[in-house]
């Protein structure tokens, strides 16, 4: 039985909030902690709560899974969250702005068609429409005028990275060997992303300083532990299960307009022309990539020996995804 409209809008509602902060939440996180570490302390808290979660609910037997399997999970996670989030990280610390950071990050899609077009896939005629008005966006995002005075364009290209490397994640979760159980796919990657983002951030130098970590950086940490990693997660994994996966990827375009809106309004970020001509192409490039997605798999039926359920789009990884393997993360606040 379908569950009721508002408990499925209610958990739309936190996905495209909660996720939608994450960016100016790691904003404040950076200014006095440092990104990958912290990034690192995030990723291990909240994979441990996972996990707990886990072995409460469903004993040992939650935790199986073969080598391979639990392999593959933890270098997924390393892609996603040391490649995708820890550039982002860095990203921020240097001053870009949340919402111009997260209009970036939107282009994950359009990377994926391409890898996907580069291992024979053959994507309609809208879809590439699509992914070339959305780097015309992107473009348009690196231009000068997109960026505060003063911001160097090194931190945007490193958003541009992130963007790809995610992508290269999600795209290889989608054709490596995983647990079958969502939760503790999650919970390895989590493991993968904590351990990467550890090596990395002690290899460029970061080191936790306590006595000047603010209030504000403490705070932040602990909602995006909490919110960003577990209840916007949650509420995402069980909208995969009840809600139509087109209905749940619209997640992956109002991310961003959440996040230039939470940018301007809460950290004073400017929003100036030229980010809001190349942030609009870019998501509505992007809605258009996820609806000609969404309609190109319900006009392909399942194999007839495999069960429709077992068809679901895999959706493995914490953060910003989107459905199947069009996965979809998270400036620093002027204070």
């Amino acid at each position: 039985m379908s569950p009721p409209a508002w408990r499925v809008w209610t958990a739309l509602g936190l996905v495209y909030v909660v996720w939608g902060s994450t960016y100016l939440a790691i904003g404040y996180v950076v200014e006095t902690l440092p990104a990958l570490l912290a990034a690192s302390l995030r990723f291990g808290v909240a994979g441990l709560l996972l996990a707990a979660f886990l072995r409460l609910r469903r004993g040992r037997a939650a935790f199986r899974a073969t080598r391979r399997e639990a392999l593959g999970a933890v270098l997924v996670g390393a892609l996603l969250l040391v490649g995708g989030n820890g550039l982002v990280s860095l990203a921020q610390d240097d001053d870009l702005p949340s919402g111009l950071t997260a209009l970036l990050v939107a282009a994950v899609p359009l990377w994926v068609v391409l890898l996907r077009s580069a291992t024979g896939d053959r994507p309609p005629l809208r879809t590439l429409l699509g992914v070339s008005l959305g780097f015309a966006g992107v473009a348009v995002l690196l231009l000068p005028g997109a960026r505060p005075e003063g911001v160097a364009l090194l931190p945007a290209v490193l958003v541009v990275g992130s963007s790809v490397l995610w992508s290269v994640g999600s795209f290889s979760a989608s054709r490596m060997p995983l647990p079958r159980d969502a939760l503790l796919t999650s919970t390895l990657q989590m493991v993968g992303g904590t351990v990467g983002l550890a090596i990395a951030g002690l290899v460029r130098g970061e080191r936790f300083a306590l006595d000047a970590v603010s209030g504000e950086s403490a705070l932040a940490l602990v909602y995006l532990v909490l919110f960003g990693s577990l209840v916007a997660f949650t509420a995402y994994s069980w909208l995969l299960g009840v809600a139509p996966v087109s209905q749940v990827a619209t997640y992956a375009y109002v991310n961003p307009v959440v996040a230039v809106l939470l940018g301007a309004l809460v950290a004073g970020e400017a929003v100036g022309g030229t980010t809001l001509v190349g942030g609009a192409v870019t998501v509505l490039a992007v809605a258009v990539v996820v609806g000609e997605e969404g309609r190109r798999r319900r006009s392909v039926p399942p194999p007839e020996d495999q069960p429709v359920e077992a068809c679901a789009p895999d959706q493995r990884s914490e953060g910003d995804q989107l459905p199947d393997d069009l996965h979809g993360r998270e400036r620093r606040p002027r204070t």
